[in-house]
């Protein structure tokens, strides 16, 4: 019995194969000239091709990390001097709290770095940190959103997206956006969503943080069609499933939604065939892998990233996430517990560094290091400290920055940014001139109006580009 012209869209969702899930896939697809992502020309020159953000979720103290406050050390358990702005736990609010590490200064640059990092210190020469970074969320959900898209009110496209959009993807057979092991919380996909850009530029998630490595390196790209086929049989199941599609799609005057689902199948065939080796992170040198710290339970899950993330940039993929999710929340026990987180990322954040670098990719690769916002000077409880986002510290490495390089500054006490203050729409205007790309020319048109991953602000940085 033939379908109906009309169905209703999930029974077109169920007869079709394609699920919710399968969103993500169609930042896969990519091959002839006539697709979205197809190369396209940059504004002007760019500084880097591709980015690689290591996200740390929850917000790390940038007063024990990157941005050391003597002024804190003398006044160690006083009372607030200052106004503070909104925050969490307004009734758990202590006295101020010195840094819980020693600092020294690292390199020829002489870069302070906390006793939490000693592997990223090495790397002190090849950092440009930026101590005054300002977002406007305050509690994780709000800041998660900004920082991955620009704002935290509505659902709009992430930063990955809008690079993507505006200059397409290297390599046909792998997504040209990806994000590993993304949180599920705090906003979820919306953080890795191309929100009204055509489906063609979402990122795409391998695993999320509630999976082990072992799961997801298992089998990192779904199975679509029957698993175990040759690929001759997959591709004749595939192309009698997408007939059945491409039928519905005509008949639903060429559903954008349905024709991205088609386009996403293709990817994940051409991702299921020829793109696996991508993936397989053990057919590294041992050396190469001991680097990383995959030799070690502590170090593994987040090497296993990096050394993925590696991976992929090298073979064409633009924007590269890897998510230390979600531990950097430390409203009490921040010091046994950023110890053990910084355990955790700093070995394979340093072998990230030191490899890119030993493979001539640093050269083009822009690393972003960073959370959502900071932590309060003041303690809350016994030794926590609350969410600060009016002054807080990221860093970058690599294409096109000033390396061993400082920007910014917080006041004395850590807590608000006071010298080159850089919104969140700052460093978006700036990680897109990198790029090559302007962010005020960079607009997608919905709605009755242009939009831009910036919004109506963001000026670059122009002091931290080399």
């Amino acid at each position: 019995m033939p379908l109906p012209r009309k169905i209703p869209r999930r029974a077109l969702l169920r007869q079709s194969g394609a699920g919710f899930g399968l969103l993500g896939l169609r930042g896969l697809f990519g091959a002839e000239a006539t697709n979205p992502l197809g190369l396209k020309n940059p504004h002007f020159a760019p500084k880097a091709k591709r980015v690689i953000f290591l996200f740390m979720h929850g917000g790390p103290s940038s007063i024990d990390t990157f941005d050391p406050k003597p002024r804190l050390v003398t006044d160690n358990g006083k009372p607030v001097p200052f106004k503070r702005g909104l925050t969490f736990g307004e009734d758990a609010v202590r006295g101020l709290m010195k840094p819980l590490w020693d600092f020294k200064q690292h390199g020829q640059s002489g870069i302070p770095v906390s006793s939490l990092f000693p592997n990223v210190a090495t790397c002190a020469d090849d950092l440009c940190v930026l101590r005054s970074m300002v977002g406007d969320g305050v509690d994780h959900g709000a800041a998660l959103l900004q920082l991955h898209t620009g704002v935290f009110s509505f659902k709009r496209p992430s930063m990955g997206s809008w690079m993507l959009y505006g200059l397409g993807t290297e390599n046909q057979n792998l997504p040209g956006f990806i994000t590993i092991k993304p949180s599920l919380g705090h906003g979820g996909q919306n953080n890795w969503s191309s929100s009204f850009l055509p489906s063609d530029y979402q990122g795409t998630a391998i695993g999320n943080s509630g999976m082990k490595v072992e799961e997801i390196a298992k089998e990192p790209v779904p199975y679509l069609i029957s698993k175990g086929l040759p690929a001759e049989h997959q591709r004749y199941e595939l192309d009698m499933l997408q007939n059945m599609n491409r039928k519905h799609a005509s008949a639903n005057d060429h559903d954008p939604e349905l024709e991205a689902r088609i386009g996403a199948f293709e990817l994940a065939f051409r991702m299921q065939v020829k793109a696996p080796e991508a993936f397989e992170v053990d057919r590294e040198s041992e050396a190469t892998k001991k680097l990383y710290g995959m030799d070690d339970e502590v170090t593994r899950d987040f090497g296993w990233q990096c050394l993925l993330a590696r991976r992929l940039s090298e073979r064409g993929v633009r924007f590269v996430q890897c998510s230390h999710s979600y531990k950097w929340d430390q409203h009490s026990e921040l010091q046994k517990l950023h110890t053990k987180n910084a355990a955790e990322v700093d070995k394979p954040i340093a072998g990230l560094l030191k490899d890119l670098k030993a493979r001539g990719l640093l050269q083009d690769t822009l690393v972003i290091w960073g959370g959502e916002f900071g932590r309060t000077p003041w303690a809350q409880g016994n030794d926590g400290r609350d969410h600060n986002p009016y002054g807080y510290t990221m860093w970058m490495a690599g294409a096109g920055v000033k390396p061993g390089f400082v920007y910014g500054a917080t006041d004395e006490f850590g807590y608000h940014a006071v010298e080159n203050r850089m919104h969140l729409h700052d460093l978006h205007a700036t990680v897109l001139h990198l790029m090559g790309l302007n962010h005020e020319k960079l607009t997608y048109p919905f709605a009755g109006r242009n939009f831009r991953l910036t919004d109506i602000a963001g000026s670059v940085a122009h002091g931290i580009i080399a």
